[in-house]
């Protein structure tokens, strides 16, 4: 495979020497977390998602979930202190955080928004979020990624 281009989260990674290692794989379209986890043999439970959302302030809001579970809008909306959340339009997506769906991550967006890690990654030594494109993976700890986001954690899972 060719050398990779850095995306601004891997940059992020590198200058605030968090510990990480990388995983690139053939992609040239959406595919959700579970499916790529399957495709590449990795467990689905430690494949974290990031679903963005707008909260009724105007306030946008990144969510760092597994990619196998579903999201508590109403647990979002508390965790972010507002009074309702609501996912952002796919057509938005790029030109809020500055990645495309399928690439996008919390780490390195185009401002710093408030960040939220489901707690059910706190039961794993590494998690795997997107690299900020399509076919990267970023491998790191659920605290290395907290540091990088300046992130909290929150339950946010749909029961």
């Amino acid at each position: 495979m060719a050398k990779q281009q850095k995306t601004n989260a891997m940059r992020i990674l590198e200058q605030k020497k968090l510990p990480h290692r990388l995983n690139f794989y053939d992609c040239d379209e959406f595919t959700d977390a579970v499916q790529i986890a399957q495709t590449l043999g990795q467990d689905p439970e430690m494949t974290f998602k990031t679903l963005m959302c707008v909260g009724k302030s105007g306030g946008y809001y990144a969510f760092v979930m597994q990619g196998t579970a579903e999201m508590d809008l109403k647990k979002a909306a508390a965790a972010a202190g507002e009074k309702s959340v609501q996912l952002l339009p796919v057509k938005e997506i790029l030109a809020i955080t500055g990645y495309i769906r399928g690439g996008c991550t919390a780490i390195g967006m185009k401002k710093d928004y408030p960040v939220f890690l489901d707690e059910t990654a706190l039961l794993y030594e590494e998690i795997i979020v997107s690299g900020g494109r399509l076919g990267t993976q970023i491998f790191l700890s659920p605290d290395i990624f907290l540091t990088a986001t300046n992130g909290k954690t929150a339950d946010l899972q749909a029961i």
